[in-house]
């Protein structure tokens, strides 16, 4: 018996015993029943409140754990046998330790990120995503350009509000980029498929032009032009299914001799407003954490510094919240680590002459500011040391 019906006779059962209380309420003291109306093991003579508490007791107000309550939230498992799915699950189930250690990295995120599904009433199965894009691997980067647990390509980042710069990659960011992964998934859903998510998840692997292309081709040789017909490249063909794949074996893994690593239903982490530049090595000495763990948690600082010119949140152990705030809170301004800040290109300005101007080198505003060469434009916006420009 799966988690998933075992739930279900509990859930039943406990509406049996809810509907007797509302009854015996309703009546008052002096009701009548039947002992048969009574469940096994009940006393007749047992008062209606205890009956309340008792079915209570058999739902419980949350999952016991991330896992149950992201298959709670699945609605793709029922009615798709497709073969590429199976021989996916197939795939993944000949090397359970790969499962575990992808798995295992989900432990910080998975709570979250299945929250952000729920509250947009999105498929479940879709915050498995980033098991099939990077490992859950928030650092992951492909030969390809594509960066962060989500993979975007540096173009599609900047599409969907990533900022790219010396120190912050949105895209690394996992509260960022989840947040525009699923608003690019929902967007061309609409915008494309009808609300076709399936589709959506096609043109998220290929691109909505390649997937809009194959679906004319479809419907100009008379064929179905929904994802399971579509005549697309290979990874696109194997994504979905590769997705529904993982998604089955999660949803019962007991069917599959896979053993996931037990993870709290309860946040991993939480947000930390930051209004002035700190440096991670105080963060962390502040909130009582190693520097390593504020890194693992905030993948998107490429410089061990956070500014909110990039990003007004640092992530912290969820514990360490407290310590953290009241940490920064005894920060006066000018003791804040010295970060990066704003500068507008001015007519006659260059890289080498702002460079001299802020204390820096050509080499390392190219580097902060994603340049690929010195040519600069009046207007552009580049950071530049925010210590010297205090000063200028």
């Amino acid at each position: 018996m799966t988690y998933r019906t075992t739930r279900r006779l509990a859930i039943g059962l406990a509406g049996s015993l809810l509907c007797i209380t509302i009854t015996l309420s309703a009546a008052g003291a002096s009701a009548q029943y039947h002992v048969d109306d009574i469940p096994h093991g009940v006393a007749p003579t047992e008062p209606a409140e205890l009956n309340f508490w008792h079915a209570l007791a058999l739902n419980p107000a949350t999952p016991q754990n991330a896992w149950s309550r992201l298959r709670d939230s699945f609605e793709w498992q029922q009615g798709r046998h497709d073969p590429r799915v199976e021989e996916w699950i197939e795939h993944y189930r000949s090397s359970p330790e790969n499962i575990a250690e992808i798995t295992e990295r989900a432990r910080p995120w998975l709570h979250w990120i299945t929250e952000q599904v729920e509250e947009r009433g999105l498929p479940g199965e879709l915050a498995l995503i980033p098991f099939v894009e990077s490992s859950f691997d928030p650092a992951a980067r492909s030969h390809r350009g594509a960066s962060g647990l989500w993979q975007f390509m540096p173009g599609t980042g900047d599409a969907l509000g990533l900022p790219r710069n010396g120190a912050y990659d949105g895209r690394l960011d996992v509260v960022a980029s989840t947040r525009a992964a699923l608003d690019y998934l929902e967007q061309q859903a609409e915008q494309w498929y009808e609300g076709d998510l399936e589709l959506s998840l096609a043109a998220y692997n290929a691109g909505a032009g390649t997937v809009n292309s194959a679906r004319r081709a479809a419907a100009a040789r008379g064929e179905p032009d929904d994802y399971w017909h579509l005549r697309l490249p290979t990874e696109t063909m194997n994504y979905v299914p590769k997705l529904l794949a993982i998604a089955s074996i999660i949803d019962d893994p007991e069917r599959y001799a896979i053993e996931l690593p037990d993870i709290e239903d309860t946040p991993a982490f939480a947000k930390v407003d930051i209004d002035q530049p700190v440096d991670l090595a105080q963060a962390a000495e502040l909130a009582n954490v190693s520097r390593q763990e504020l890194e693992a948690l905030n993948p998107g600082l490429l410089q061990g510094t956070i500014s909110p010119n990039h990003t007004p949140v640092l992530l912290v152990p969820v514990d360490r919240h407290d310590d953290l705030v009241a940490g920064l809170d005894s920060i006066a301004p000018g003791d804040a680590p010295t970060g990066w800040e704003q500068y507008v290109v001015r007519s006659g300005d260059s890289l080498s002459t702002i460079a001299s101007r802020f204390g820096s080198s050509v080499a390392e505003l190219r580097e902060y500011n994603s340049l690929n060469g010195d040519v600069i434009r009046e207007g552009q916006t580049l950071q530049v040391p925010q210590s010297t420009l205090a000063a200028n």
